[in-house]
């Protein structure tokens, strides 16, 4: 299962931004693309790529204020969810990416959904890792401390949600869930922490966050992309994720028929205990679907 291809680190210039982005894999190979969450970057997907990279080209940007990419303030940049999806689109259009696979996790659903219902035919299939698309995934703690904000923003509620930016809250986020903490490289939330400890990138944070509650509103938008084309779809969810709730990954067969759901023994990041397994699903699915 190991690949044989050299990982490469490159930048595309996209609207007057540089995004960086990882590549592995041979340029003719069936494309994937990977779409990280909060608050990573491409770096998540570290360790996948060269488990795939010997029959999948991959392809992992990192959004405008993650990562290598740019980071413009937010009074020169909207930091939307609308806003994530047309910058890669627009990636996606300066690499000559035609038709893909799509990975999303956490953040990366609310962006690949998006891009998915814009350019259906674009997506030759999903894989989904733990990013919710249901109103049975949102925990409390989700509704309570990010959902909240996005109606009513009080003092009280922005102190609780800038507290998730903070060292404590990352290594929670990355731990919380996993039954053997010393299997998560510290490499991992190291990389999240530094993104965020840069000056001005917490105003980043908090502004993308505050807008996450447009992405309910966008729910029965994608519930109707997976109606009409039924992407073949594999779910593989951290069942003990904090964020959103094992519920959200069984939701999925609502609107979908072609989809296969593995639940793991692990947490939100559950590429960080379970790449081998996550990569060998994908093996298996992906050439019977695509």
């Amino acid at each position: 299962m190991n690949g044989t291809s050299a990982i490469h680190y490159r930048t595309a210039r996209v609207d007057d931004l540089e995004i960086f982005y990882r590549e592995a894999g041979p340029r003719d190979a069936p494309p994937i693309l990977l779409l990280h969450g909060f608050p990573t970057s491409s770096h998540m997907y570290r360790d996948l790529l060269p488990l795939l990279s010997d029959r999948f080209r991959l392809i992992a940007p990192d959004y405008p204020g993650f990562g290598y990419s740019s980071t413009p303030a937010p009074a020169d940049f909207e930091y939307s969810f609308d806003r994530l999806t047309d910058v890669m689109a627009d990636f996606i259009a300066a690499i000559d990416l035609d038709r893909y696979a799509l990975y999303a996790q956490d953040f990366g659903g609310p962006v690949g959904f998006r891009l998915a219902a814009r350019h259906p035919r674009s997506v030759s299939a999903l894989i989904v890792q733990n990013a919710n698309a249901y109103e049975e995934g949102i925990t409390p703690y989700m509704r309570e401390l990010v959902l909240g904000i996005y109606k009513h923003p009080t003092q009280e509620t922005e102190a609780k949600l800038r507290a998730l930016f903070e060292l404590a809250a990352t290594k929670r986020q990355y731990f919380e869930g996993v039954r053997d903490v010393s299997c998560v490289n510290p490499d991992s939330w190291a990389h999240a922490q530094w993104g965020m400890d840069r000056p001005g990138n917490k105003d980043i944070q908090y502004a993308l966050h505050v807008n996450y509650g447009s992405n309910l509103e966008r729910y029965s938008e994608w519930h109707a992309y997976f109606r009409r084309h039924q992407p073949p779809t594999l779910v593989v969810w951290g069942a003990n994720d904090p964020v959103f709730a094992s519920a959200g990954a069984t939701a999925y067969r609502k609107d979908l028929k072609a989809v296969e759901i593995h639940m793991l023994d692990t947490g939100h990041f559950a590429l960080e205990t379970h790449a081998n397994v996550i990569a060998q699903y994908m093996r298996d699915f992906l050439p019977r679907h695509i």
